[in-house]
């Protein structure tokens, strides 16, 4: 038989038997070849009797379903006066400011993520306990962290697991890659993110593996969380991933929700705003994230500064870090629309 036909064969052989696992393991198989042992995508081909393209597409679907990942180490540069000014204006432990640049709105969201990796990296200590709340840039800051060989700390998954439509909010397979970095164990929350009514809720917040799992996370020592914003209620990640509809949140927006932390949403004043949602909602609640040390918050975009201002405003934030355009336009808001940082409700 010609070579070229036996070739044609082993792929349709091996798109008839191969399984789900065996796909994942020739993923690993064809980035490994490729990126650790710098084999050609010929070379590797003619080893595997796949075809250029079908190892192109491979690699492809590799990064794509973070088989593999690729880390640029960005160049630093933070703005020491405005993160003093910024800490000042909001009572902070802390302000990490990455100095905004022209660089397209992912590019400066991978650079805060590692701004943000380096500082948690920095004051973790062997036998802590790190929460962490999932969303785009807590994602960055856990895709940013280097594996660590020298410490133990245990990672708490502190809010329910959402539908998979987006790739950053599968908040359990993120504790478990942060954890196998840290050297510690995940901690999971056996639970949905959103309960189908506010007595469900009760009830599964009762549940021992999930009433435990939330006990750990109120007394972790330190805590991770993005801000989402409302300002666009069609672009917003609860509608994305079919959390919440785009109409509810519109009317939730309309009655003075300007964003969320760790799943619950705030007002402009730092409020609880009472919707529904909050009350459905598995996870720890903005009073029980405030009573956590450290708590560190990553977000960016001008376009977030109400968001930002009210996450800043509940209290619950000890450590913020964000770019100097997102930073400016904040303090520029909180001149504009002053307020007295209210309790939680």
């Amino acid at each position: 038989m010609h070579k070229h036909t036996q070739r044609a064969v082993a792929q349709k052989d091996l798109a008839i038997f191969m399984t789900e696992d065996d796909h994942q393991y020739l993923l690993a198989q064809v980035a490994s070849m490729y990126y650790e042992q710098e084999k050609s995508q010929n070379e590797i081909g003619v080893e595997l009797g796949l075809s250029r393209v079908k190892v192109y597409r491979l690699l492809k679907e590799a990064r794509e379903e973070n088989v593999v990942r690729i880390i640029i180490n960005w160049p630093i540069e933070r703005v020491p006066q405005l993160e003093e000014q910024f800490a000042k204006a909001f009572h902070l432990k802390e302000a990490l400011i990455l100095k905004s640049s022209q660089s397209e709105s992912r590019t400066a969201l991978q650079q805060m993520g590692q701004m943000a990796a380096r500082y948690l990296q920095s004051i973790l200590k062997n036998g802590m306990t790190l929460s962490v709340c999932v969303g785009g840039s807590t994602y960055e800051v856990i895709h940013a962290i280097e594996i660590r060989s020298d410490i133990h700390v245990n990672v708490v998954q502190a809010m329910g697991s959402t539908p998979f439509t987006v790739h950053f909010m599968d908040s359990s397979a993120l504790a478990r890659e942060l954890s196998r970095k840290l050297g510690g164990e995940v901690i999971y929350l056996p639970a949905p993110f959103l309960a189908n009514n506010q007595e469900e809720a009760v009830i599964l917040r009762k549940q021992e593996s999930i009433a435990r799992t939330l006990r750990t996370a109120r007394t972790s020592d330190i805590l991770l969380v993005g801000i989402g914003a409302f300002n666009n209620p069609a672009l917003s990640r609860f509608v994305e991933s079919g959390i919440i509809p785009v109409e509810e949140l519109q009317a939730i927006t309309d009655n003075g929700a300007v964003g969320d932390i760790g799943g619950r949403i705030f007002t402009l004043t730092g409020s609880c705003h009472s919707n529904s949602f909050n009350d459905r909602m598995i996870g720890l609640t903005l009073e029980e994230m405030k009573q956590i040390p450290y708590s560190i918050a990553a977000a960016i975009g001008k376009n977030k500064a109400e968001a930002i201002l009210g996450g800043l405003r509940t209290g619950v934030i000890d450590v913020l870090c964000t770019d100097s355009d997102t930073a400016q336009e904040v303090l520029k808001l909180n001149e504009s629309a002053p307020v007295l940082l209210e309790p939680i409700q």
